[in-house]
């Protein structure tokens, strides 16, 4: 499965992907428990994909309790680098208006009850100054900008809050405060486990409401899926259309490939046997055991 380079890992809305020839569906065993779901492997175009619905097929798992670890230990497994993840979010800025997409260049951490390391045992400190990686946001505003009628957004600061209520309006103002573009539960820990991962990640985030800073004070789950329904096609074609421009065998020249160099503090002596079975898929090119 070494030759699955490219992962996409769904939304709310996004339980599977059209046009996507479906080769098998893989029951992935990890360190970390099950994954949201099967993987799916197929394959767009000439290219092979393993697709991850984040919140399983039903949505059985509210953003807090998305087993997030497992996911990304799954497409690491399968031989995943290329990481696209896509978003339903609130906008906290009058120009992103419902059903817009906008691909995010930063992030804000507000979450609180989720595990957001591999690393629990060691001592290892990844660099994370661009969250959502440049190569892969230049990609997908390309294909975005590609599709007729599709309004699409360069850039916004996603803050990633706890859930699963929405917010209060006090919060949301603050979030406007801070200069946030965009409020959403999912991207974290993602993000921050796909960079431990070595995976280079990015994101479409669909625009659903405008959260309770608006007019509206309050958000209506109906019309959020309404909206996230509306962008479904839109956003499959966006992938569609990516995943051809994707550097396949250039991974090595892209900075995530390298994140964990010279990022683990721990002496590999001091790794135990135990610790390794969870995270030696990703420090074995550093470590080699006896």
């Amino acid at each position: 499965m070494s030759d699955i380079k490219i992962g996409i890992i769904g939304g709310s809305g996004l339980y599977q992907m059209k046009g996507m020839q479906v080769l098998e569906e893989r029951e992935v065993e990890t360190p970390y428990g099950r994954p949201s779901d099967k993987v799916i492997i197929g394959q767009i175009g000439d290219r092979k994909v393993a697709f991850i619905p984040r919140h399983g097929r039903g949505h059985t798992f509210n953003p807090t309790n998305v087993p997030v670890r497992a996911n990304i230990w799954a497409l690491r497994s399968l031989g995943v680098f290329w990481t696209l993840a896509v978003s339903a979010v609130g906008s906290l800025r009058k120009e992103m208006a419902p059903r817009d997409f906008v691909i995010p260049d930063q992030i804000i951490d507000r979450t609180r009850h989720r595990p957001d390391t591999f690393f629990d045992d060691l001592a290892v400190h990844v660099g994370f100054s661009y969250p959502f990686h440049p190569t892969l946001r230049r990609l997908l505003l390309e294909a975005c900008w590609q599709q007729e009628g599709l309004k699409t957004h360069d850039g916004g600061t996603y803050v990633c809050m706890e859930g699963p209520l929405f917010s209060t309006k006090a919060e949301s103002e603050m979030h406007r405060s801070w200069g946030a573009s965009l409020i959403g539960m999912t991207a974290l820990p993602e993000a921050k486990l796909a960079r431990e991962a070595e995976m280079c990640y990015a994101a479409i985030c669909l625009v659903t409401d405008y959260d309770v800073w608006h007019e509206e004070d309050h958000v209506n789950v109906a019309s959020v899926m309404e909206n996230v329904k509306a962008n479904t096609e839109h956003v499959q074609e966006v992938l569609r259309r990516v995943i051809p421009l994707i550097p396949i065998g250039k991974e090595e020249d892209c900075d995530a490939f390298h994140a964990l160099r010279g990022a683990v503090m721990t002496r590999p002596d001091l790794i135990s046997q135990d610790t390794w079975t969870r995270v030696g898929l990703f420090l074995e090119k550093y470590f080699q055991r006896n």
